[in-house]
């Protein structure tokens, strides 16, 4: 009878949840800055020590998000066992989204339950389908931090490398580009490039990013390529991103100087066909066919096309030019200068290689 009371009362001390923790704990926090600027990365850490292994002590304390003044990203999260005493240990680096003070205070959950629990959750003892647990809501230390405006939103160490090709290219031929930046600072900030130059077309890749978190906040790199056609010489403007320098506590820019592009004239269909053999740049040609759709759209324009010709003739020469392909490539091009919507969905598969083979690819043609 006394047996059964005792138990009842420990578990009306778990459901009203007072202090009966087995394990004591002390939880500290400290951050690397005081005072940083806007966007400038802060480190966090926090660390609960107990006073002996805690087996059956678990902490919820996940402080990632986005918040009125800041943002946080979690960076690790570790527990480990020294001396015969839990350490657990929780890592974030943080942004300032304005100038003034902020303040970072947040709370961590302490739960505990005890073996008695555990053995009826492992063997369902009493039919027990959830743990018993006692929580405890512990506030941590609030750290502040002053933060300073800048006049630029992107902050840290970058450089700037550009990958391009010799600026001579012939009409319609694609001049290549590729925009790389790299070091430490909040990437996330840095937007895609776009240019509008007058008679040139301008295919923009999309932005591909490479970084990782550490202490002091994102390294690695961003970059994006373009590819520009015209039939007549232009120029790429130049390009300034500003950033505020943490190093040199000033504001820098990144610059892509302009580049005259020249184009030759008169570049002959058959000469769309050549392959260019430049191992100092490689160019992901996902805009092969909207370069081809805008080649074929100004030959459109520009070719008169004598009624006169009997479609039959037309057809056999199609024809011929057809047989005659010698790849894949080749094939598509004629493609798309005789109908690009009518053959539109061969010269998706094949680009998307779906077609590999080109015998296959001629028999499509002519179903």
């Amino acid at each position: 009878m006394k047996k059964n009371l005792g138990r009842v009362v420990l578990a009306i001390l778990f459901f009203l949840h007072i202090d009966i923790f087995a394990s004591t704990y002390i939880w500290s926090a400290t951050s690397n800055k005081t005072t940083a600027y806007v966007n400038e990365p802060i480190y966090l850490k926090y660390i609960c020590e107990f006073s002996d292994s805690a087996e059956l002590s678990t902490i919820d304390f996940n402080i990632a998000g986005d918040y009125e003044k800041y943002r946080v990203k979690n960076l690790r999260e570790n527990q480990t066992i020294v001396d015969g005493k839990k350490i657990n240990s929780y890592e974030f680096v943080a942004y300032a989204k304005k100038a003034g003070e902020i303040r970072f205070d947040f709370e961590a959950i302490m739960k505990q339950t005890n073996k008695e629990s555990v053995e009826n959750m492992v063997i369902g003892r009493d039919n027990m389908k959830k743990g018993e647990f006692a929580t405890k809501t512990v506030k941590q230390k609030i750290l502040t931090a002053e933060i300073k405006e800048t006049n630029s939103t992107l902050v840290g160490e970058f450089s700037i490398d550009i990958k391009k090709n010799v600026p001579r290219v012939k009409a319609y031929e694609p001049y290549h580009m590729q925009i790389i930046i790299k070091g430490s600072g909040n990437f996330e900030d840095l937007k895609p490039l776009s240019f509008n130059i007058e008679g040139v077309k301008v295919f923009a890749g999309e932005v591909e990013q490479k970084h990782e978190l550490n202490e002091n906040g994102e390294s690695g790199e961003w970059s994006q390529k373009f590819a520009f056609v015209s039939e007549k010489d232009f120029k790429i403007p130049e390009v300034k991103i500003e950033y505020f320098n943490l190093r040199e506590q000033k504001t820098e820019s990144l610059v892509l100087e302009a580049v005259d592009v020249s184009v030759e004239k008169g570049f002959a269909k058959e000469e769309l066909l050549d392959k260019v053999d430049d191992k100092s740049f490689k160019f992901n040609y996902n805009y092969l066919y909207g370069i081809l759709m805008f080649i074929a759209g100004f030959l459109a324009a520009k070719i008169n096309i004598k009624k006169q010709i009997p479609k039959q003739s037309v057809d056999e020469e199609f024809k011929e030019k057809i047989k005659s392909a010698k790849s894949l490539d080749e094939l598509m091009i004629f493609l798309v200068l005789e109908d690009s919507k009518k053959y539109e969905q061969i010269i998706l598969d094949i680009e998307a290689k779906k077609i590999t083979v080109l015998k296959n690819a001629k028999e499509a043609i002519f179903k």
